[in-house]
């Protein structure tokens, strides 16, 4: 009997037990709130290429409604881009349709006002009052750069820096292409500067000094001040071998570049120093 009734109460403690066992503590499920957001994105570079040129701005939220959801930005400038002036954008916010996680404010850029070289930048800002739809706040701004098509005033010289390997020169008869090197460049004053170019000849000339003229964007000049120590002379004629070369700028017709096209037309006079100078123009074109 003692035995019967140990079975039947250790059955009910493994009972209880196994009772016990199976209540499991249900977790809480806490649902995202509705936040915009720049799909994480913080930035881009608009080119304003065309009359039609549109860069679209991606806005996301963070779940799909199924109701439009309309958020509200605002755009300020540092630069003093202005709506109407340099872009255009429809209306203060931008609305996702019912059923999709993703829209885009669409900037329109004016190209009047980049066709000369103007840059901007302006900061687009999600979010507005109370109430309204709220940005997460660790992706709530979106850096966009404006720019033009490519400039001639707009001068960089270090991207001239590097090697020109389709070179080729006429000097009384074509020769190329070969390799040539802008191997150093220096800002003389906001609108020239000078470039050193080497191998020009392709013969072991030293390098040779050349500045550049932006002044005028559209009339774009490539000059040198008369230089000695260039190489052996004997480079361009036997008669001369061992002589030194000269250069200078041949009048009449200055050498141009190219800032967008990366290419450079050299134009000069050669010839022995303490004798004289060839009357050949020699012209090299440099191109990447």
């Amino acid at each position: 009997m003692k035995r019967i009734q140990f079975i039947q109460n250790s059955l009910a403690v493994l009972i209880m037990l196994l009772a016990l066992g199976s209540c499991k503590k249900v977790d809480t499920i806490v649902l995202p709130p509705l936040e915009a957001h720049f799909t994480f994105r913080t930035g881009g570079t608009f080119e304003v290429l065309t009359a039609t040129s549109v860069f679209n701005v991606p806005v996301g939220i963070t779940k799909v409604s199924d109701q439009p959801v309309t958020i509200p930005f605002t755009i300020t400038s540092r630069t003093g881009a202005q709506a109407g002036t340099h872009y255009n954008v429809t209306g203060n916010s931008v609305t996702i349709p019912a059923g999709q996680s993703v829209g885009s404010i669409n900037i329109a850029g004016i190209l009047a006002a980049y066709s000369t070289g103007r840059k901007d930048t302006i900061v687009i800002t999600l979010g507005g009052k109370a109430g309204e739809v709220q940005p997460i706040s660790t992706n709530n701004t979106y850096t966009l750069a404006l720019r033009g098509p490519c400039f001639e005033g707009d001068v960089n010289l270090s991207t001239f820096l590097g090697t020109y390997r389709n070179t080729n020169e006429d000097f009384g008869g074509p020769y190329g292409p070969y390799t040539t090197t802008v191997s150093a460049v220096k800002q003389l004053t906001a609108t020239t500067g000078e470039i050193t170019v080497t191998n020009i000849f392709d013969y072991g000339w030293n390098p040779i000094k050349f500045i550049l003229d932006w002044t005028d964007p559209n009339n774009r000049t490539v000059t040198l001040v008369q230089q000695s120590g260039i190489g052996n002379a004997g480079t361009l004629s036997a008669t001369y071998a061992g002589q030194d070369i000269s250069v200078r700028a041949f009048a009449g017709n200055p050498g141009t570049f190219s800032i967008c096209k990366q290419t450079i037309t050299l134009r000069m006079q050669v010839g022995v120093t303490g004798l004289g100078f060839f009357g050949t123009l020699y012209t090299v074109n440099m191109a990447r």
